[in-house]
């Protein structure tokens, strides 16, 4: 038996409207193992719905193909329809039944036929997610947090091997959201269920998942550990992307590094490849207000203990963490200079810097 849940293999798609080489989703590889909990992570547009109505059986794959537990389950010719793929999914909208109460909606997911149904795992979804007391009430009588606990719930009743979490905490209130967050694991584990928990938030995937699948133009980006991906993002998309990190394009003038802000250093002299970009913290960065300064600041956003300041440098714009208690006014010029400590990380290559 393979020790994969799901494997996706070199898979290609693209909806019959595109143009030849518009594809949506584009030599994906991706598995994942019995129990993990993976997130996938990507900006809007990037493709990941779409992975998701492929894994679930929606749309035929152009090339490659899907295996759960071993078992193709899609390829360019063979489909398993999504009722009999052991597939929960859980949505961003709940999705919940208004005219069952909440022990007849996590009820419906299991098999009908003749005989009577097992309903004892129902009681104990309801009670190990806190609804116990609440399962003769309707959705609209629950809170939302409780509302997606119940679709948690309708999920894992039929014993599925594999869920697909759709954005389920985007529409709650960031206390819910958190405290939500925070039992997602728990649960599964409990459950013994492997996860996909597809999001557009980096601070949701990091904090709770074994490992984060980067996507952007349907192409994986990087698939590793938290703290891997922290250490040593693989592009320059995912270290913006997933911890907001600066970029700066690089030229090379005799042998030497430079962006728009200056000169920068490495112990790595011997390039064999076209260095394009580095990239930084918004702390790599003091800014010095000046009548005189050839930048302009365009925003500025309160972060409780201190402003991010949004600076239009030759038409690319740099957040700069800034001290809460000094002044500072949008539309006034300034001159950016790097802290001595700052380092950065050139790619492609992923190669360590500095700036002094």
């Amino acid at each position: 038996m393979s020790t994969y849940q799901l494997e996706i293999n070199d898979l290609w798609f693209k909806y019959r409207s595109y143009s030849n080489d518009d594809w949506t989703i584009r030599s994906l590889n991706l598995s994942i193992k019995s129990g993990e909990l993976v997130g996938l992570l990507g900006p809007s547009g990037c493709g990941k719905t779409t992975l998701l109505r492929l894994i679930a059986g929606f749309e035929t794959p152009a090339r490659g193909f899907i295996k759960m537990d071993g078992r193709e389950i899609s390829n360019t010719s063979k489909i398993v329809p999504p009722e009999k793929r052991s597939i929960g999914m859980v949505f961003q909208d709940y999705a919940l039944f208004p005219h069952l109460n909440a022990w007849e909606n996590v009820c419906f997911g299991l098999n009908k036929g003749g005989r009577s149904r097992d309903t004892s795992r129902v009681d104990w979804l309801l009670d190990l997610l806190g609804l116990f007391a609440f399962r003769e009430r309707y959705p609209h009588e629950l809170s939302g947090g409780q509302q997606q606990r119940l679709a948690f719930a309708r999920a894992l009743a039929p014993d599925n091997s594999l869920l697909i979490l759709d954005e389920p905490f985007c529409s709650l209130d960031v206390e819910v959201r958190s405290k939500l967050r925070g039992q997602l694991s728990s649960v599964l584990t409990t459950c013994s269920a492997t996860a996909l928990l597809v999001t557009h938030d980096p601070h949701e995937a990091l904090a709770i998942c074994d490992r984060v699948a980067v996507m952007k133009d349907g192409e994986l980006h990087q698939v590793s550990t938290p703290m891997d991906m922290v250490e040593k993002p693989a592009t320059s998309f995912v270290g913006q992307f997933v911890f907001q990190k600066n970029i700066l394009p690089i030229t090379k003038d005799k042998g030497k590094l430079f962006s728009p802000l200056g000169e920068i250093y490495t112990e790595q002299n011997d390039f064999n490849q076209l260095v394009k970009s580095c990239i930084f913290d918004t702390t790599s960065l003091k800014i010095s207000v000046s009548s005189s300064g050839i930048y302009k600041i365009i925003s500025k956003e309160f972060h409780w203990d201190h402003w991010i300041i949004t600076v239009d440098v030759n038409g690319i714009k740099i957040r700069v963490w800034h001290d809460l208690h000094e002044h500072i006014r949008i539309n006034d010029f300034c001159d950016l200079y790097f802290d001595s400590k700052a380092k950065g990380i050139l790619f492609p290559g992923s190669i360590a810097c500095n700036f002094c």
